[in-house]
């Protein structure tokens, strides 16, 4: 008589994983676990372009760890790059000359410009190998100019009587504000709503109350009435930080054109009725891959609405948890058996297959094909995933065991 053997798969346990010595808090108001912690005083700051800005925050660290008595040894305050590896603003080209760091954590931005606006974020490195601390989400800073817009204007003859309203998205609507024209203050502590009777050579500004060294641009009556207003030109769009965007890093897409009078700003996601944003930048504290895709925005002002070019987000981010399939449910002795894995991520993965107590790979591939099986193939398998971004082995393995059945 012929006797037949079956080979079986089953599922293992999953593989251990190490505790991480140093965790991190999931939100920003926690206080980290074994005493490391950072804590913002504020998740939300608009500042007034031109103006200076303290982020400010505390952080502690336990006193020990073992044996080491931790020293803190860098403060860093970023908006690019990972939190292991971030650019300090003080080497930022795009904040050279502006940045002082101060007392405690606390970092002053002077002279801030629109395309400032990012989230930012503090972390301490420490003298101990894993004493690295960074906290999350971080700081959101919107920066935002006093826009003057002249809403009419008549021409008389004694001069141009001109209505203006003076604003800014980081003021509430009854903030007051003091009127400039050649330089001296016509009206101080006023609503945002001007009325008056100016000369031709009248050169007007606007400024927001206790930020009176941060005036609106200045409008000059007569060149006023020969070229504006002005619609909105194609708005431009950009990236901020440039580069490659990675899952979990804060993002800004910023929206820009020169309009009078000043424009709305609305950011759209292609093939999204929805309205995202209604601010010149559009805000991603924690980009995901679901972000992923064709943005745009659009510009209008009382006499056109513009709509800018796309401009796309591709997020790339390390593979998942791979998955494992198998070619057939039952394994007959002498068959060929195909292993696949597969595991979502961006660049596409490639895929090294091992097996258990073998430091060579079996395989390179998505799959790992075994021909004519036999008993020396019994074993535990896995894949690991893996591309620029990082890499993922399976959770579990995929164990084959060879058994004999009913030998006659």
């Amino acid at each position: 008589m012929l006797s037949r053997r079956t080979l079986r798969w089953r599922l293992a346990p999953p593989l251990p994983r190490p505790f991480p010595p140093l965790p991190r808090p999931l939100i920003m108001t926690l206080r980290g676990q074994n005493g490391w912690s950072v804590t913002y005083s504020s998740s939300q700051i608009c500042a007034i372009k031109g103006s200076t800005v303290d982020l400010k925050c505390n952080y502690t660290h336990p006193d020990t760890v073992g044996d080491t008595v931790i020293e803190v040894r860098k403060l860093i305050w970023y908006t690019k790059g990972e939190n292991d590896t971030p650019v300090d603003l003080k080497d930022d080209q795009d904040y050279a000359g502006r940045i002082e760091y101060k007392h405690g954590c606390t970092v002053a931005i002077r002279d801030v410009r629109e395309s400032d606006s990012a989230v930012y974020k503090f972390r301490f490195i420490t003298n101990h190998q894993n004493g690295k601390y960074t906290s999350s989400p971080g700081v959101n800073l919107s920066v935002s100019a006093v826009e003057l817009q002249v809403i009419k204007w008549e021409r008389k003859q004694s001069g141009t009587r001109a209505e203006m309203t003076c604003k800014s998205k980081c003021l509430p609507d009854l903030h007051p504000y003091i009127w400039v024209k050649n330089g001296q203050d016509v009206l101080t502590q006023t609503s945002s709503s001007f009325s008056y009777m100016f000369s031709d050579a009248d050169r007007i500004s606007c400024a927001a109350a206790g930020h009176r060294n941060f005036p609106s641009p200045s409008v000059f009556l007569k060149v006023f009435m020969l070229f504006l207003p002005d619609a909105p030109r194609l708005p431009s769009v950009a990236l901020r930080p440039s580069g490659e965007v990675v899952r979990g890093t804060s993002v800004n897409l910023i929206c820009s054109s020169d309009p009078n009078p000043t424009a709305e700003y609305i950011w759209f996601k292609k093939n999204n009725p929805e309205p995202l944003s209604n601010y010149s930048q559009l805000v991603f504290e924690s980009i995901q891959s679901s972000d992923s895709g064709e943005y745009y925005c659009t510009s209008e002002n009382m006499l056109n609405q513009v709509t800018s070019e796309g401009i796309f987000i591709d997020v790339k981010y390390a593979p998942k948890l791979p998955r494992i399939s198998v070619s057939a449910s039952e394994i007959m002795e002498g068959i060929s058996l195909t292993l696949s894995c597969s595991s979502d991520s961006n660049p596409a993965a490639n895929y090294t297959w091992f097996k258990e107590n073998e430091k060579t790979p079996q395989s390179s591939g998505q799959n790992l094909t075994i021909t004519n099986i036999g008993r020396q193939h019994s074993g535990l398998y896995f894949c690991e995933a893996h591309n620029s971004r990082g890499s993922h082995k399976s959770k579990y393995f995929e164990n084959v065991i060879l058994d004999q059945l009913d030998v006659a």
